[in-house]
């Protein structure tokens, strides 16, 4: 399930049916590394057994599934072999190789080597839910995210997003729910981090911790900033959000009916968990646009 992701708010034109989706995701499907392609990415069916679309419609949002496969080549491996040709090249010329020679010497060794990498795959998730118009890409990594997006700018043709911002800023409601102050669907929990505004590299964190302990609070009576906290969101699901709106250790609170669902139905199984995380994401980003006074 999703357990990490950061959110784009979508201002272009998005595909009206679940069949033009995977239409024009086609453009963009994933077709594996050929001999000599370090990476190739592209989408793939969301959903196991649920037909080759490239896209699944359920509960007010579009699933999508983007496949990453990389040729791993161990930076060891290379250097050895690049110590070993560098020996030979001076064994033979009587010199030391040019730096332009060691270079031609590393793309020998690619070439020869590329071929032969294995194969490893990882799979990033995302769904775009429609009411709220918002893109969903399920990992804490900017890089990751703008790659999601950037293939699927390839598929759509056209792409208009920026990250999910509010009028007030998120660390405000960070520091009040921290302090204790009053927020209905926001309750502290056991993480948190804190930063030196005068120092932007260094940070203390806590986890695990009783927040509410006097000795954790007076850092932030003492000038540290909070940017990132442990939160437990309305009895539904516990996780740390930090002031950009990654929200990271995700956790699903009342999973015992999905527990008692029949393993031998996979689709229904995922698709009761995709509706769960699309109706949990959909009340979160409601919350945050009530406290923190709508979209910037």
């Amino acid at each position: 399930m999703l357990k990490n992701f950061r959110a784009y708010r979508v201002h272009s034109t998005w595909p009206d049916s679940e069949e033009a989706l995977s239409d024009q995701l086609a453009a963009a499907e994933f077709t594996p590394c050929n001999a000599f392609s370090e990476q190739s990415y592209g989408f793939e069916p969301p959903v196991d057994q649920a037909g080759g679309g490239l896209a699944r419609r359920l509960s007010g949002a579009d699933l999508l599934q983007l496949r990453v496969q990389t040729r791993v080549l161990p930076t060891a491996v290379v250097k050895e072999s690049l110590a070993e040709r560098v020996t030979a090249f001076t064994g033979r010329t009587g010199r030391e190789p040019s730096r332009r020679e060691i270079r031609e010497l590393k793309e020998e060794i690619y070439g020869e080597l590329l071929p032969k990498a294995l194969l490893k795959s990882d799979r990033v998730r995302g769904f775009y839910i429609q009411q709220h118009k918002v893109l969903v890409v399920a990992t804490p990594s900017a890089k990751v995210a703008e790659l999601f997006q950037s293939r699927l700018r390839d598929g759509l043709g056209s792409l208009q997003v920026t990250p999910l911002a509010f009028k007030q800023p998120v660390k405000k409601l960070l520091t009040e729910v921290f302090l204790g102050n009053s927020h209905a669907a926001f309750n502290l929990g056991r993480e948190c981090r804190m930063k030196d505004s005068s120092e932007p590299k260094s940070s203390v964190s806590w986890l695990d911790m009783d927040l509410q302990d006097g000795s954790v609070r007076k850092h932030v009576t003492d000038g540290l900033t909070i940017d990132r906290l442990g939160v437990n969101f309305d009895g539904v699901a516990r996780f740390v959000l930090d002031e950009d709106v990654v929200v990271r250790k995700l956790r699903f609170e009342g999973l015992e009916a999905l527990d008692e669902m029949d393993d031998e139905d996979p689709i229904a199984r995922h698709d009761a968990e995709f509706t769960l995380e699309v109706g949990v994401t959909s009340r979160l980003l409601e919350a945050l646009h009530k406290e923190l006074g709508g979209f910037a």
